[in-house]
């Protein structure tokens, strides 16, 4: 036998007792479970201009009664003619002594753009800003700005207004006076027309 042969039939005995000493796989891990998802609860968006008041309750309990204010007023700026603002109006109702709703009622009071409107709007805050109520001492030092605010916005308006009928009396003045001088030059002419000449007297007659 070669070399090569002896070697070979000397390792094969280790290697067959190598291969049935070893040991068996172990089984794969079963797989974890699948997560199990919360269930979804719906939660209703938040309405459009203007706000409902169930959301107007929700931010106030939430976030307080200044945070509800100040979301209204955003929303009351959108109110985009007269129209919508008294629909929001009547929407409203009648605000009794609730504080919230006061300051509500006044912030849509100011987009009417009705000066009598505004008036109430900056009485409503004031109402607040002197309140005593519980429900009212947050809001009141927002209720006192927004009262000031309404009150320099009034007198910029009343000036507006002062100025625009200053001029419109003076354009009547100036109407009346053109109108006087076309008159007195209407006279001037008349005066100044040559007058007729006087017809002419028949030749006396010749005697005889």
């Amino acid at each position: 036998m070669t070399l090569r042969r002896l070697i070979a039939l000397a390792v094969l005995p280790v290697l067959l007792a190598a291969c049935a000493s070893k040991p068996p796989v172990p089984p794969a891990p079963a797989p974890p479970p699948a997560p199990t998802m919360p269930p979804v609860v719906p939660v209703e968006a938040e309405p459009a201009t203007p706000a409902t008041q169930p959301a107007m309750e929700f931010i106030a309990s939430t976030a307080g009664p200044v945070a509800a204010v100040l979301a209204y007023a955003d929303k009351a700026r959108t109110l985009g003619n007269p129209q919508e603002a008294g629909n929001e109006l009547n929407r409203l109702g009648d605000p009794g002594d609730s504080p919230l709703l006061q300051m509500q009622v006044a912030l849509v009071l100011a987009q009417t753009r009705v000066s009598s409107d505004l008036a109430k709007a900056q009485g409503l805050m004031q109402k607040v800003a002197a309140s005593t109520a519980e429900a009212a001492q947050p809001l009141r030092p927002l209720a006192r700005a927004f009262a000031s605010r309404y009150g320099e916005q009034r007198r910029v308006e009343d000036d507006r207004d002062r100025q625009a009928q200053q001029l419109r009396d003076a354009q009547k003045r100036n109407d009346q006076l053109t109108e006087r001088l076309e008159a007195l030059r209407a006279i001037e002419r008349s005066f100044s027309r040559p007058s007729a000449p006087a017809p002419a007297l028949p030749a006396p007659k010749a005697t005889p």
